[in-house]
């Protein structure tokens, strides 16, 4: 039999809400218990505000509402537990043929800190990941977003970008033809192009490269009250010799909004129809999307989807099966939970999202990829701390509702 306060907690009606410690009113659920003796309010009112999750050195909420239920899960486990960083971000994953997987991100002081470079750890399969490895060293200014890309002759492509900040990035990679182990020196890319800018490129039926990027430009960094010049817009960067040469178009924006979309992800509908999902400012609120007919050459102006976005990065992967699945923050504030949601129509409609992480902190900036051997792989900030890796079956995914 479950303990009182347990029993007390399970047959509550009420719907739970978020409560943190510095909460200064009593939330309506805790009003509806005011039939159970004094005790148990207390017990309910501690194990909600984190004393279960403290002992266990757990996240500091036990339940959410309106966020969905929680993903099963195959593996979950963080790339590293020590590192020579105090703060990391925006990782990113690929697997290779002999079933390894290679992650990488930035690290440094901060975000945008001179000491932040590009790092970058292998799981073997069935093994555990390697300590991290600096693969950037920049002692004069701040590494950013990385990117990982096998291309159709086993090339893996590490992209990154250099500079103080978004609006003075200089797009580089570096190559490797060993699986990983050995790398090229640092080629740049030329003023205009920056590489794919946070999400992975995909190859397009035609074997042409397909990487999605934006351009942010403007005063000072998102304070748009203070200081108004400020754009964000979106492009495609197309290579059909395997990455040697690139072209650009664009722009994709959002009507009438001028700091409007970045960051897109994108996939292959039907040969030559792609499909794009783009994050927003919060004075759009939602991810948007956009498309494309002719390989990525043109695209139409960014429209709205239903899903929400807190002005957050996400990333989607169209599965062996045609499934979309998109992982990303289902809500408008904060970048906590971290939702999974899949589609079975190009993303007309999608399932109800699953809870991949939730709780207090910042669960945000996903990679997610399928491998040779079907199973998907996660890869997410956790707190700026640490970099979370997760496993989950392909037939474990949320099955999006009947169409009418």
């Amino acid at each position: 039999m479950k303990p009182d306060h347990e029993r007390v907690f399970l047959q509550s009606a009420c719907p739970v809400r978020i409560i943190r410690r510095d909460s200064s009113a009593f939330p309506a659920w805790l009003r509806c218990t005011m039939g159970i003796p004094r005790w148990r309010r207390l017990i309910i009112l501690w194990v909600l505000t984190g004393g279960i999750g403290t002992l266990h050195g757990g996240p500091q909420v036990v339940a959410t509402q309106g966020r969905g239920a929680q993903q099963k899960i195959e593996l979950a486990e963080f790339v590293f537990e020590q590192a020579p960083f105090q703060r990391c971000h925006a990782s990113t994953i690929v697997d290779l043929p002999n079933g390894d997987l290679l992650a990488a991100w930035f690290g440094g002081k901060e975000e945008g800190d001179k000491s932040v470079e590009i790092w970058l750890s292998r799981k073997p399969r069935g093994g555990h990941w390697s300590p991290p490895r600096q693969m950037t060293e920049f002692p004069d200014t701040a590494c950013w977003n990385p990117v990982l890309f096998r291309d159709a002759r086993g090339r893996i492509w590490l992209f990154f970008k250099v500079g103080p900040d978004e609006m003075a990035w200089v797009g580089a990679y570096r190559t490797s033809d060993d699986g990983g182990v050995g790398w090229s020196g640092i080629t740049y890319l030329p003023a205009g192009l920056l590489g794919p800018i946070r999400s992975k490129p995909i190859i397009l039926a035609n074997g042409e490269i397909l990487a999605g990027t934006s351009r942010e430009a403007g005063m000072g960094r998102h304070d748009t009250r203070a200081r108004p010049y400020w754009s964000w817009s979106s492009w495609v960067e197309r290579s059909s010799d395997g990455g040697t040469t690139w072209s650009i178009h664009g722009p994709i924006v959002y009507p009438g909004v001028t700091f409007g979309v970045i960051q897109p992800t994108l996939w292959e509908s039907a040969p030559g129809r792609i499909q794009m999902l783009l994050r927003s400012t919060q004075q759009i609120g939602v991810i948007c999307e956009s498309t494309s007919t002719d390989g990525g050459k043109s695209w139409s102006e960014a429209r709205p989807t239903r899903l929400p976005n807190p002005n957050s990065g996400f990333d989607a992967v169209q599965l062996k099966d045609g499934r979309i699945v998109l992982v990303y923050n289902h809500t408008r504030t904060g970048r906590t939970p971290l939702n999974l949601a899949t589609s079975e129509d190009d993303g007309n409609t999608w399932s109800n999202p699953s809870v991949l992480e939730g709780g207090e902190g910042e669960y945000s900036y996903p990679a997610v990829i399928q491998s040779s051997d079907g199973l998907l792989h996660i890869t997410f900030t956790w707190r700026r701390e640490k970099i979370k890796h997760l496993v989950i079956n392909a037939a474990d995914l949320p099955t999006p509702p009947p169409r009418e």
